[in-house]
């Protein structure tokens, strides 16, 4: 049986790395420059570089269920997430930090089921999600986007819990974002805290907004955070 894996690994390095070497070669000599921090859900059909159309060195991606940022609580541990976040903005010195969640989200819709006996990591994981869940007890599709998308500005309120996080912000060198990816449309809603609510980025006039807002001229990127010249 041929091996599926092997093969696309091989079709990288003979077909789509040549055609990047050159770039490569720069980020291994430059080093990483990334303006921003995604945390994303770990869901299959969420892809990061399609939505935004990054290349090689423009994202610092963290992946997790739910999308979901861990309390700042200074506890022993192995905190991936939160390791992540620190290295992003302490090291990496980003300038912006996106959280993306999506429509039909498995870890929201736990929130109102079951979770496995042996799954005591994830049951606690589901924790981080607690407070967006709604008082229902079937959540039909109204009720599970409205819960994606207060999970989402659940986690942009627990990153200001983070003091490097909240030093920048209030100093107006880092933004936060929140997207929700409906898989369906193929489209991203952006939260806008000026009006309180999700819009999609087909109507929308900037990328999202979270706490202290920026102009583009000021956070020095235009709307789709590129760099201005």
């Amino acid at each position: 049986m041929p091996d599926e894996l092997l093969e696309r690994l091989r079709r990288f390095q003979t077909d789509a790395f040549p055609q990047q070497r050159s770039l490569f070669r720069h980020l291994v000599d430059e080093g990483q420059h990334p303006l921003t921090l995604f945390i994303g859900c770990s869901d299959s059909r969420l892809v990061p570089y399609l939505l935004t159309g990054a290349g090689p060195g423009e994202l610092f991606l963290v992946r997790n269920v739910g999308a979901f940022v861990p309390p700042y609580d200074q506890s022993q541990g192995f905190h991936g997430t939160a390791a992540a976040i620190e290295f992003a903005v302490l090291n990496l010195q980003v300038r912006r930090i996106i959280v993306c969640g999506h429509s039909h989200c498995g870890a929201i819709r736990a929130l109102y089921g079951e979770v496995p006996a042996a799954a005591q990591n994830l049951a606690r994981w589901l924790d981080l999600g607690r407070e967006a869940a709604l008082p229902v007890a079937e959540p039909g599709p109204e009720v599970m986007r409205r819960t994606e998308q207060r999970a989402i500005v659940l986690q942009l309120e627990r990153l200001m819990d983070y003091p490097m996080v909240r030093e920048r912000v209030e100093a107006r060198t880092l933004t936060l974002h929140g997207w929700h990816y409906v898989i369906e449309d193929g489209e991203v809603h952006v939260f806008d805290v000026g009006v309180g609510a999700f819009v999609p980025a087909s109507r929308a006039d900037n990328a999202g907004t979270g706490p202290y807002v920026l102009s583009a001229e000021e956070d020095g990127l235009d709307a789709s955070g590129v760099p201005l010249a």
